[in-house]
């Protein structure tokens, strides 16, 4: 197994990092994405040697469909108006094109109720801490590619999740043919809260069919 680092820096940027990521790979790959991360894999996802994709809490994404617009289809999740923006200079390396650029984090009195609300609350703070911001622009940038169109698809969706909509989820993961698993009463942290049911179920997409 690998846990590939997300860059978070744009769409086009990740997705072209885990490319790379999976070049240097031999045999096939299940790529796992939580969150945003959904969306890098179904771009990254067409590449050869991947069979399969798992999206946890995460969101499948037709091409040319940015979150932002995704989302605006839906009740918006509570934490997008909380969320705090800090402007960065680009310097084109991240895929930005230069000039003032902005990256989202979450605030940490907003990261237990909004993400972690079924942890204790002491770990959430300390997932706060280590949170890595986002590019603002990976909500508005679009994928050109969906993996999930060819490759077969699993989606665990989180019922509680106050970060990335319930709703969103069991679209797009109904949309593209995924096998769903819903865990109903699990945060935007399910990898923490509930690590064995999301192995288990990583484990289950990696089997030959029957």
């Amino acid at each position: 197994m690998l846990a590939a680092a997300n860059p978070l820096r744009g769409l086009a940027h990740d997705a072209a990092y885990l490319t790379s990521v999976l070049a240097g790979i031999d045999g096939p790959v299940v790529l796992v994405g939580h969150a945003y991360g959904g969306a890098v894999i179904t771009e990254a996802g067409t590449a050869p040697n991947v069979v399969a994709l798992v999206y946890i809490a995460a969101y499948l994404p037709e091409p040319g469909e940015s979150y932002q617009a995704l989302t605006g289809r839906f009740t918006p999740s509570p934490l997008i108006s909380r969320l705090r923006r800090t402007p960065y200079a680009a310097d084109g390396a991240d895929g930005a094109d230069g000039g003032d650029a902005a990256e989202l984090s979450v605030p940490g009195d907003c990261f237990g109720p909004f993400v972690a609300g079924d942890l204790d609350p002491e770990l959430a703070r300390v997932l706060a801490v280590l949170q890595r911001p986002i590019a603002e622009r990976a909500l508005t940038d679009v994928p050109t590619e969906a993996a999930w169109r060819a490759k077969p698809a699993w989606a665990l969706v989180t019922g509680a999740d106050r970060a990335l909509p319930p709703e969103v989820q069991r679209f797009t993961a109904e949309r593209a043919g995924a096998t769903v698993l819903e865990l109903p009463d699990a945060s935007h942290a399910v990898a923490v809260s509930r690590p064995s049911a999301v192995a288990e179920f990583i484990h289950d997409a990696t089997r030959p069919p029957a």
